[in-house]
């Protein structure tokens, strides 16, 4: 299994690991170190902080180096008419009879609760390549489906404020 990762998702992941190795690594050992000199390690729960923090900062290295390795590269560009990475899309649910506005993100940005969906998900892969206008089936498994309707696309770029997910 792999993720679909734009060119600037691999960059800000990239620059997330150089500064988690060249500053939070080296601030989290000065503090495991620190807290080790207060004695007693086993009811000295500044270290067990000091550790977990460590070990946290170790921990998102790895995920996020593993991401990097096992991604695949995706194109940004699509037609100005239709849907696409980083567009910001409004559609009308036909079943509830409400408009909502989605961005189309990889799934290392994806926040629902910010609006941000990813092109994997069931509604972003029955948006991604549509028009204006387009009714398009969202399948989201073998025995359930709904209807959107695009209602505007908005041609929105990665300007890098939408943040990475943390795991």
């Amino acid at each position: 299994m792999y993720d679909e990762l734009t060119e600037q998702d691999i960059k800000k992941m990239e620059e997330e690991i150089e500064y988690r190795k060249l500053v939070v690594r080296k601030n989290a050992l000065e503090a495991v170190k620190e807290a080790r000199a207060h004695g007693d390690l086993s009811e000295n729960f500044e270290y067990h902080a000091a550790k977990k923090d460590k070990n946290q900062n170790e921990s998102r290295i790895r995920y996020l180096e593993k991401m990097i390795r096992t991604a695949k590269i995706i194109s940004t560009d699509s037609a100005d008419d239709e849907v696409g990475m980083n567009n910001t899309v409004t559609v009308y649910f036909e079943d509830d009879d409400e408009e909502e506005t989605y961005k189309i993100v990889t799934t290392i940005r994806g926040n629902s609760l910010k609006n941000l969906i990813s092109n994997e998900s069931p509604l972003g892969k029955a948006l991604l390549g549509h028009k204006i206008g387009d009714h398009c089936e969202v399948k989201v498994n073998d025995n359930y489906s709904y209807f959107v309707e695009i209602r505007k696309i908005e041609n929105t770029v990665d300007d890098g404020t939408d943040k990475l997910r943390s795991f």
